[in-house]
């Protein structure tokens, strides 16, 4: 009955919201609820939700204050150096700048930690997508693709927890997959390349029709590619118009470089740091109260929609924790396999794996599904290692950009303003693209086996 109820209620989520017949905002609260309510868990449906959201408020809040952090670094200007720099080596070319997107989230996911990577990534480059008028949907795509396989680091979530669920380390269930997730960089970098072939004849075509319009359909056209906004690849966004501003630029940088050192080093929480960080930044670019006034008010909308979201995912989530849904899902998944093909779990765990990150939450996939499933595979004679290589391939690594279940993939859509239901449907293909890609080689390099 709770496996039934808790597929139906991710079902009729995932519908809903793909469909745009709810916001994805009502329906991580709604649809739970009602779920609930229908189990019997009315009694304890106040306790489940606060619950949930307690544990996602740690996120919130750091949440709340890195993108009033990053929104004060973006109005100072610290990103414009790199995005002039960007935009006169693209010439204005998508291809170009769609490849280092990836280029830059694969470096910043290096911290292992999605939101911080959404956070510094996102507020880089949407300035240049807004100049060439590349839509932000590619954006949040690109960057999902990058964050999703760089998550498969030893310091990451998901690695972090098949190793403590089979008491196992990086040696035995990481370093095997060193190639497999080379080759999912590269597919990365070539998804790039196509999504950015494809907006590239988008932005031209779009260009060919205004220039008819104007033209009175008289032929005239716009060149492709680069030359679409050459124009732009000489913009002035020099910062150092005054003394002080130079002094605040540098101030700005040597502050944003240690709190990415202290952000890698996690000697604090990253809430605490970015509450620091913040005001700080705050009283240095902001002495006086309208003017800080001035930046709440400007950037509040942008902390609202997305902390709202996170509270809302934390609804969702602690309804389906809290009653055993996510349980029963897991028991259900394993009790489904056949006897004869357990020789095959480490494919089938790696196929799955991706798909399963908008059904399972990592801690209910790597501490319940997981550990059955290497159970089942030794008792075969196999390595249960083997499993956890093969869940790391995609369960919340792959996966975790596009799944409800991650307060991250919040930040990501939400610093976009991209619909969620199209994110996924944008991105999921070439997503579990990645997954298939890396379970090819893993298969090739002995990694897992069948």
């Amino acid at each position: 009955m709770l496996a039934l109820l808790g597929f139906a209620t991710i079902g009729v989520f995932l519908a809903l919201t793909m469909t745009k017949r709810l916001s994805v905002l009502i329906a991580l609260v709604l649809v739970p609820v009602i779920a609930a309510l229908v189990g019997g868990f009315a009694g304890d449906l106040g306790t489940l939700i606060a619950e949930g959201m307690l544990t996602v408020a740690p996120v919130a809040i750091m949440i709340t204050f890195a993108v009033l952090y990053f929104s004060l670094m973006v109005d100072e200007g610290l990103f414009d150096p790199a995005i002039s720099r960007i935009t006169r080596w693209a010439h204005g070319d998508p291809v170009k700048i769609t490849v280092g997107t990836a280029v830059l989230t694969l470096l910043v996911a290096l911290d292992g930690d999605g939101a911080s990577t959404f956070l510094i990534t996102v507020s880089a480059m949407l300035p240049i997508y807004q100049r060439l008028g590349m839509r932000p949907l590619v954006l949040a795509g690109v960057v999902c693709l990058g964050a999703g396989v760089m998550n498969m680091v030893p310091w990451g979530g998901p690695t972090a927890r098949a190793m403590a669920a089979l008491d196992a380390n990086s040696s035995d269930i990481f370093v095997p997959l060193l190639p497999a997730m080379a080759a999912g960089i590269v597919w990365v970098l070539f998804a790039a390349y196509v999504i950015g072939r494809r907006e590239r004849s988008r932005i031209s075509l779009e260009g060919v029709a205004v220039a008819d319009d104007a033209a009175g359909t008289s032929g005239g056209a716009v060149p492709h590619g680069g030359a679409v906004a050459d124009t732009m690849t000489d913009v002035d966004t020099s910062t150092a118009t005054s003394r002080g501003q130079r002094v605040r630029f540098w101030f700005n940088a040597l502050l944003t470089v240690a709190l990415v050192v202290a952000l890698l080093m996690q000697r604090m929480p990253l809430e605490v740091l970015f509450a620091v960080a913040f005001a700080i930044a705050l009283l240095v670019n902001r002495p006086t109260w309208p003017g800080q006034q001035a930046l709440l008010e400007r950037h509040g909308y942008n902390v609202l929609l997305v902390t709202s979201m996170i509270f809302a995912a934390g609804v969702f989530t602690g309804v389906l924790n809290g009653t055993g849904m996510i349980t029963a899902l897991a028991e259900t998944l394993v009790s489904t396999i056949p006897q004869g093909a357990g020789g095959a779990l480490p494919v089938i765990t790696a196929i799955t794996s991706m798909p399963m990150s908008l059904v399972f939450t990592p801690d209910a996939y790597y501490f319940g599904v997981m550990p059955v499933l290497a159970e089942t595979t030794a008792g075969l004679g196999g390595d249960p290692h083997e499993i956890a290589r093969a869940a790391i391939l995609g369960q919340m690594t792959t996966g975790f950009p596009l799944s409800p279940l991650t307060a991250s993939t919040f930040i990501l859509v939400g610093m976009t303003a991209v619909n969620f239901g199209d994110h996924q449907r944008f991105i999921f293909g070439w997503a579990f693209g990645t997954t298939l890609v890396m379970t090819a080689v893993a298969l090739l390099t002995g990694a897992i086996s069948i």
